[in-house]
C-alpha cells in the first residue's frame, strides 16, 4: 500500500495517478472526506488525516510499502517557521512510529542554501528526517512551471506580466508538476537503503521573456514581461495581506542571484513550458 498525502493538489494527485496507472495499491490521505470521494471511486482507500494532528497521521501512515510525503504550503511563515517545525515533528513522529518500507519526501532546489530563505522549511525537514533509520528519498525539484498561473490574468488583460525573477533573459531551472509527481512515483517504486537525494528539473531552463513568447503564441497577441523592481517588494506584498515577506523576499534573491541552485547534476523531464501554459489556460 502507498500512501500519498497532497493528493487534492497537482503533485500529489499525480503520484497517485501515476501508482495507479501501475497497478498499486494507494492510500490517499485527505483532511475533508468530500474531497476523498473520487479517489475512493478510483479505488483508493481513503484516511481522513491533518498534519498538524499527530493522532489522525499515526494511523494514515501506518501499513504503508511507501509514504509520500508533501509538507502544507506556507507562503507567509511565522518568524523561525514554528508551524512548519511543529508538522515537521508530526510527520517524523508517526514515521518513527509507522517504520513504512520507504519515503519519498519533496524537497526543493537550493536546500542546501546556507542563506535565510522560505525554502529553509525544506531545509529543517531534510534535516529532521535525515535522522531517520529509513530509506527516504529526498525529491529536489525546480521552480514549478505551474507558478506562471497567476501570469494568466495580466497576459489576457493588457499583455504585460510584472516578473520577479530577473533579469528578463536569465535562465531559471523550471519542471512541471506533471513531471514531479511521475517522478515522484517511480522513485517510490524502487528500491534504496538509507538516503538520497533526487533534483529534477526540465529538458531546458526557463527564462521571464521564455514565458512570454509562449503566452503570446497560445494567445496570439503581444505579450511581454516587465520587470517589478525589488525595492517594491515588501510595500507590494504586505498590500497583498502578507505579515512577514521577508523569506518570500529572500527567496527570490535567491534564484535571481544563482545562490538557490542545484547541488548536483539533475533528472530531466519530459514536460515543456507551452504544454504547461497550454493546460493553464484550458482550465
Amino acid at each position: 500500500m502507498y500512501t500519498v498525502m497532497g493528493v487534492t493538489g497537482q503533485v500529489g494527485g499525480e503520484v497517485a495517478r501515476n501508482l495507479l496507472a501501475a497497478d498499486k495499491r494507494v492510500k490517499v490521505i485527505v483532511r475533508d472526506a468530500e474531497k476523498g470521494k473520487a479517489w475512493a471511486a478510483k479505488g483508493c482507500e481513503v484516511a481522513i488525516a491533518d498534519a498538524n494532528d499527530i493522532n489522525t497521521l499515526i494511523p494514515a501512515f501506518s501499513a504503508s510499502t511507501g509514504v509520500f510525503i508533501l509538507l502544507p504550503a506556507n507562503f507567509d511563515p511565522s518568524e523561525g517557521f514554528a508551524q512548519t517545525r511543529q508538522i515537521i515533528e508530526n510527520l517524523r513522529t508517526a514515521l518513527e512510529t509507522t517504520r513504512p518500507e520507504k519515503v519519498l519526501c519533496i524537497s526543493t532546489i537550493g536546500a542546501q542554501a546556507r542563506q535565510p530563505n522560505l525554502l529553509n522549511q525544506l531545509q529543517i525537514l531534510e534535516q529532521s528526517f535525515g535522522t531517520l533509520d529509513l530509506p527516504i528519498t529526498f525529491l529536489r525539484p525546480a521552480w514549478f512551471m505551474e507558478n506562471s498561473l497567476w501570469d494568466i490574468e495580466p497576459a489576457k488583460s493588457s499583455g504585460v506580466i510584472p516578473s520577479f525573477l530577473q533579469p528578463l533573459d536569465k535562465p531559471v531551472p523550471m519542471i512541471a508538476t506533471a513531471d514531479v509527481g511521475r517522478v515522484s512515483a517511480e522513485l517510490l517504486q524502487e528500491d534504496w537503503c538509507g538516503k538520497r537525494i533526487v533534483e529534477l528539473e526540465s529538458e531546458h531552463q526557463v527564462t521571464p521573456n521564455d514565458i512570454a513568447a509562449a503566452f503570446s503564441q497560445l494567445l496570439d497577441k503581444p505579450v511581454k514581461m516587465e520587470v517589478v523592481p525589488s525595492d517594491t517588494w515588501e510595500a507590494l506584498f504586505r498590500s497583498q495581506g502578507m505579515s512577514n515577506p521577508s523569506p518570500r523576499i529572500q527567496m527570490l534573491h535567491g534564484f535571481n542571484e544563482g545562490w538557490i541552485r542545484f547541488e548536483g547534476i539533475p533528472r530531466k523531464g519530459r514536460v515543456g513550458l507551452k504544454e504547461v501554459l497550454s493546460a493553464l489556460l484550458s482550465r
